[in-house]
This record gives C-alpha cells, structure tokens and sequence, in this order.
C-alpha cells in the first residue's frame, strides 16, 4: 500500500530508518498549519480509519508529529477515535491511571533503562496496538527506541538456526516474583494486588489462571508467577508472513527477580542470551520525543523499551485490541 492521503504530509524524524522497504516511524504532519489543531485531526482520523490501521500494521510505527496535542485529554479522543476495544494492562510496570482510557507508562526510576519488550507479551491476549503521547520530552535521553521483531528472528535464525528451532519446539517457561504492594522506586515494582485488582488470593489466583499464569505464594506475601509454555516466535495475519522473536526471554533470562529457561526445565546458553541483546540493539530505531508526539506501534511487530533520562519525563499510554 502506497502513503496517500491529502489529509497528512510526510515528514522526517531523526533516527528514521528503512526495513525492508518500510519507513520506520513514518511521520504524519499537518498539511497546512490551520489544520493542525485537535478537532480536525479527529476529524480526519474518523475518516480515514481503515486507511490509517492499515498503515500501523504496513510501517509497523506511525508518529503523529506536529498537532496541537495539549493533554491526557485529548490523547484519550485520539484514541476513542477509532473506536479499538480496550484492554487492562496486566504486568510489573508501576502505572497511574489518569484520564478515560489513558495511563502513565512506566513510572520506575527515569535513571534506569527498560529493556525491549513487546506489550503484554506473555499474556494470553496482548494488545494489538500500543498508542503513546508526548506530554512532557525529556531535557537529554528518554526516547523510546523500538525494533522490527522479524530482524531479530531473521539474524538469531541465520547465528543459532538449532538453539531457535529447539526453543520454539519446546517453548519457554518464565517466573517472575512480585510483592503484595507496589513499590515505585523499581521499574518492575508493581505489586501483584495491583496487577490482579484483588487483595483476595484465592480471587488472584483464579484471574491469574484466565491469564495463563499459575502463582505460588511466598512467605513474604509476595508472589512467584510462572508462565509457560510460550511460544519463542509468531507469525500474525497480515504482516508479510514474517517470524516474530515474540517473547522476553533476554529481559527476564538470569534476573535477580525473574528467569527464562525452555518449557522442560533446559537451561537457554548464555551465549545465545547475549548474542541475542545484541542483536536487539542492533536493530534498534531511536528517535527524539517532542511535545504533542502521539505514536501508533504495531504491538505484534515491535519491541520496544525506555533510555534512561533526566527528568521530567511524561508519557502517557493507552493499549487497544
């Protein structure tokens, strides 16, 4: 499908990149400066929906640049606008509900960097598409850099083609181990009575099941989740056939507070871990927040995660099925 729209121009980015023929952010701008305002940006939004989501799944990125964005308030129009079922985040991400269907991203510790991830990548049902809103840049650092998933599958493929292979035939089990309460002064402290909606254990652990997850409770009253069988790599409809790494086995292989290893208990090589994050950076897209910035991902195509930054850092973020 070929750009063409007389309600945006395209415009550039710093660090834009071109995979396999696709602009990555494509930018979408105002086509004359009296049509940058929120009312006609909703306005050509609603009418050009089916235009616009095929677009998100074709550049896997779309960045609305250049609009008079002002607020949570009317971040949470853009995303009414298309009229996308929503979906509750369920993960370690401390978040802060502020407006409609609008959240704050991760609220840990701007000093530390989130690593790449797909959005609720090991719950059953993950988002399909993943919106954030500038609200705030960042004085230095804090982009928000993202990478195509089937690279990533290409170049582990074409380096460990047995170690993928065995992966994805087993699958992978995941733990991860979270308390009773949220802690905010760690990325990944959100409590499990947050994550679950429910103070009640018995409750929690019914939600859990719904979600794929078995826990096993600690003495501390926190909780150990485990996850697994998962899948190693995916292929989604519409989207060239293309092998997807959807998992977080480099995130969470080896942490203080989580692991990875395959469904039946083997250990994954660590050699193929590390190989695999540098891959990931390699492929990696990086551009500039700016104020009033509103980006579309393709969840099911992008991993994404956080640079560190000096404050103040605001982005909100609202996830869609």
């Amino acid at each position: 499908m070929e750009f063409s729209c007389k309600d945006f121009t395209v415009g550039k980015c710093q660090g834009q990149k071109l995979v396999d023929g696709e602009t990555m952010p494509l930018v979408l701008q105002p086509p004359e400066a009296d049509k940058a305002d929120i009312d006609s940006l909703l306005s050509v939004l609603k009418t050009n929906k089916d235009w616009f989501e095929q677009l998100i799944i074709k550049n896997s990125a779309v960045l609305l640049r250049g609009f008079d964005v002002k607020n949570a308030q009317d971040f949470n129009d853009i995303v009414e606008a298309f009229g996308w079922d929503d979906i509750r985040y369920v993960g370690p991400a401390p978040r802060t509900h502020i407006y409609g269907r609008v959240w704050t991203a991760n609220e840990g510790p701007l000093s530390e960097f989130i690593y790449y991830h797909h959005e609720m990548v090991l719950i059953k049902e993950s988002p399909k598409t993943l919106l954030l809103y500038c609200e705030v840049p960042p004085p230095e650092g804090g982009e928000t850099p993202f990478v195509p998933s089937f690279r990533v599958t290409e170049r582990m493929l074409e380096e460990f083609p047995e170690a993928v292979e065995e992966m994805d035939a087993k699958g992978l089990q995941y733990s991860f181990t979270a308390l009773s309460k949220n802690d905010t002064s760690s990325m990944r402290g959100r409590g499990w009575e947050d994550a679950l909606g429910t103070s009640d254990r018995a409750e929690a652990e019914r939600r859990a099941k719904a979600l794929g997850m078995d826990l096993e409770w600690l003495p501390n009253g926190g909780v150990k989740t485990v996850l697994g069988p998962r899948a190693l790599t995916r292929v989604f409809d519409g989207r060239k056939g293309r092998r997807m790494w959807f998992n977080t086995l480099v995130g969470m292989h080896g942490k203080e507070l989580s692991s990875a290893t395959m469904a039946d208990g083997a250990e994954i090589p660590e050699k193929v871990v590390k190989r695999c994050g540098e891959i990931i950076e390699e492929e990696s897209i990086q551009f500039k927040w700016e104020k009033g910035d509103v980006l579309f991902f393709d969840n099911m195509a992008l991993l994404h995660g956080r640079r560190p930054s000096l404050p103040p850092r605001r982005v909100l973020v609202a996830t869609c099925k």
